[in-house]
């Protein structure tokens, strides 16, 4: 176990109200499946924060949460728009495809963001029975760089796939971070700009397990409720999600922890942007900072700290930081980097 990581912001613990959240609803008996007081208060909750015009469930994973966004929209003779550095795309071993049965178009992005100049070539080829027909256009907010989507450019988005017969899919595993960097709201990001399915992410800010889904479309995923069971995502002790989820809404501890994060990361980037051999390769908005180092220098911090090669080729690493990292952490490394020096 390492003291201190960099590796991912699933590397960090539970918060402890969230814990306390847990400890609380261990009590007595409850209806199983979501049947229970403390999930229906938490759904409506979520669906307040939302705008009230969705729907919200709770499942147990972001993997989760995102093949089964997708399966209650699509068929599997159809496709899926993402970037080519997507998580559904990279990182879930082909969950997507499995579970849908629908084929997955990635498109080369420098920075993780689609734009509708860089999708339209493709839709040229989905015209008759012999091809899979675009379906849903998927992105992540914040994306696997570390970048972000303005408002204008969701809307641009949604107003796309719309057009063009489309939804419009929102990986939000790090929506906290997002909301946060940009100093807007849940609704602003996701209903008002003509999202039709996003999630929004726990596990990675300071919950032991969960995550919701959002639909604005509720009448298009009648249907969520029958995929949820037979992709796995139907956990029986539901109140355990719920109870993490009450502690997570409750005077915005899921803003207090994306902000603190995003605060640690921007103290990152700024000590690491006095080391000449070093180069951030990306502007840091959320809680990640990638950044170019020499290669010698790798792993005898690998051997110190966490965090994971992003580009060998390159020699570029991404830092992660938390809901629970410390400047004292942040401290330690710079320290061990001088030393290298």
């Amino acid at each position: 176990m390492f003291p201190i990581s960099f590796g991912s912001d699933n590397h960090s613990g539970i918060h402890y109200t969230v814990f306390s959240a847990l400890q609380k609803a261990n009590v007595g008996f409850c209806p199983a499946y979501g049947d229970d007081p403390l999930t229906q208060s938490v759904l409506s909750q979520l669906n307040a924060l939302f705008g009230g015009a969705c729907e919200a469930f709770l499942v147990m994973t972001g993997t989760g949460a995102n093949v089964l966004s997708l399966q209650a929209l699509i068929d599997s003779f159809n496709a899926i728009i993402c970037a080519e550095s997507a998580h559904i795309n990279v990182d879930e071993c082909g969950a997507v495809q499995k579970g849908t049965g629908a084929r997955l178009t990635p498109i080369k992005t420098p920075d993780g963001k689609l734009t509708p100049e860089l999708i339209a070539p493709r839709l040229m080829g989905d015209r008759d029975q012999h091809h899979s027909q675009f379906k849903i256009i998927s992105i992540s907010q914040s994306t696997e760089y570390g970048t972000l989507y303005t408002l204008e450019e969701l809307k641009a988005l949604a107003d796309f796939a719309h057009a063009h017969n489309m939804l419009l899919h929102i990986d939000g595993a790090r929506l906290a971070n997002a909301v946060a960097a940009l100093d807007t709201s849940l609704v602003e990001m996701t209903m008002g700009v003509g999202a039709d399915i996003v999630s929004f992410g726990g596990t990675k800010n300071g919950l032991l397990f969960g995550e919701a889904i959002i639909s604005f479309v509720p009448e298009l995923t009648t249907n969520m409720r029958f995929y949820r069971k037979q992709l796995n995502q139907l956990y029986s002790k539901m109140r355990f999600i719920a109870a993490q989820f009450e502690a997570y809404l409750n005077k915005e501890l899921w803003l207090e922890n994306a902000r603190h994060a995003n605060a640690m990361a921007q103290l990152l980037a700024e000590r690491l942007a006095e080391i000449p051999q070093i180069r951030i390769t990306q502007k840091v908005y959320v809680n990640s900072v990638f950044v170019t180092m020499p290669p010698a220098w790798i792993p005898v911090l690998q051997d110190r700290f966490m965090f994971y090669t992003w580009d060998e080729a390159r020699n570029e690493v991404r830092l992660m930081c938390s809901f629970n990292t410390l400047e004292e952490h942040i401290d330690e490394l710079i320290a061990a980097i001088r030393e290298l020096m």
